[in-house]
């Protein structure tokens, strides 16, 4: 392979590395509170694309040199080896940390049904923790706004209503509302405190 050749696979590696590194950016951003849903829901994959980013950097690295020498090559094998032990643990932790969740409820506003609360669990154990979202908007405009994470052990959570007109209660086991949040008129909510038991 020509130097000239060997540099244009190089710089065409980089690019497709980087493109897949900007892909990923605004799927992250919008995986935040206030975050657009449906820019999550297709670019918010750090697995496919981050690893594709240093698995193409990596190629690239790898092309851009000569291994000549036995110790080159030793040491670009071990390396390799290196890289890819690495990526197995990052795939099985990607798997183990899995914090999308099993979805429980969907609870939409009586006269607003752009407004809708969900409850999912994210749990990494048999017990419980919910974390509760506040879906506003529809299509491409939707927005996730997080409300909060509530472990059931403590009896701080049993369920989330809509309990007036811009009015969202967390209510304990026992009757008694552990978070209250009201929502502004452009669909943004903001915590009230616990209410008065």
């Amino acid at each position: 392979m020509t130097a000239a050749r060997r540099k244009r696979i190089v710089w065409w590696l980089r690019g497709v590395a980087l493109a897949a590194f900007l892909v990923y950016l605004p799927g992250y951003q919008a995986s935040f509170s206030g975050g657009l849903v449906e820019v999550e829901r297709w670019l918010n994959h750090p697995l496919p694309l981050l690893g594709a980013t240093v698995v193409l950097a990596v190629v690239s690295l790898v092309i851009q040199f000569e291994f000549r020498t036995w110790w080159s090559q030793v040491g670009c094998a071990a390396a390799l080896v290196s890289l890819v032990f690495l990526a197995g643990v990052a795939v099985l932790l990607s798997l183990l940390l899995d914090r999308d969740g099993q979805p429980v409820s969907r609870k939409s506003h009586p006269e607003h049904p752009d407004r809708v609360l969900t409850v999912t669990d994210v749990a990494f154990s048999i017990d419980p923790i919910y974390r509760v979202e506040l879906l506003t908007g529809s299509g491409w405009s939707a927005r996730h706004w997080e409300l909060g994470e509530w472990d059931i052990r403590g009896g701080e959570f049993g369920r989330v209503d809509w309990s007036g007109p811009d009015r969202i209660a967390v209510t304990g086991v026992k009757g008694t509302e552990t978070a209250v949040f009201t929502v502004d008129p452009d669909g943004r909510p903001s915590r009230q405190g616990p209410a008065p038991r």
